[in-house]
């Protein structure tokens, strides 16, 4: 299927037009820090050193640089590339997407696994987040000062053993990332307050 150039422009316009209504980066350096922030991740600050240290050190950081640079920087650069072309949600852009180029409409399916899959990504760190908070209060208070790795770990064990508290955390971290959301990454960033 051929386009000529103004039924291309005709469609970019429709496409783009979109950008008027949707919130834009204050600044390079803001889409940049977001985006670092969302591809490093929580796992690479509290799980990468051990990682390393049980599977050799050096080599294995080698081999993860390579696995990012080769699986990891591709699957971005189209993540961003689709955003920008779409400006809409991830199952609006790739429906979009393929309805202009002519494939599947099922490509929308492929948005809807990136909503799910950042869901279950935001349940497993929300956990983590509510024992990162707690262990900030733990340590403040003093209670792991001069303990021994047995002592600690009994202190996380009865972190783990109290529902309750374990709720706690982790609402109060929700509570926290929905601020940031509401307040908006763009704005949090750039250091502009909200309106």
């Amino acid at each position: 299927m051929s386009v000529t150039s103004s039924d291309a422009a005709s469609h970019s316009g429709a496409l783009e037009g979109s950008n008027a209504q949707r919130g834009l980066w204050s600044s390079r350096l803001a889409f940049i820090l977001a985006a670092t922030g969302s591809a490093v991740g929580l796992g690479n600050i509290w799980k990468f050193p051990y990682v390393t240290g049980e599977n050799g050190g050096g080599a294995f950081v080698l081999v993860y640089l390579l696995c990012i640079a080769v699986v990891g920087i591709p699957i971005m650069m189209a993540e961003v590339m689709i955003g920008r072309r779409g400006g809409r949600s991830p199952v609006k852009s790739l429906s979009l997407i393929a309805e202009r180029d002519g494939l599947n409409p099922v490509w929308k399916v492929v948005g809807a696994i990136g909503i799910l899959a950042g869901f279950l990504i935001l349940s497993f760190y929300s956990v983590i987040g509510g024992w990162a908070i707690s262990y900030v209060g733990t340590t403040a208070s003093g209670q792991i000062a001069g303990q021994s790795a047995d002592a600690i770990g009994a202190i996380f064990s009865g972190l783990l053993s109290d529902p309750t508290t374990l709720l706690a955390w982790h609402t109060l971290f929700m509570a926290l990332v929905m601020v940031v959301v509401v307040r908006g990454f763009a704005r949090a960033l750039s250091g502009r307050s909200a309106s």
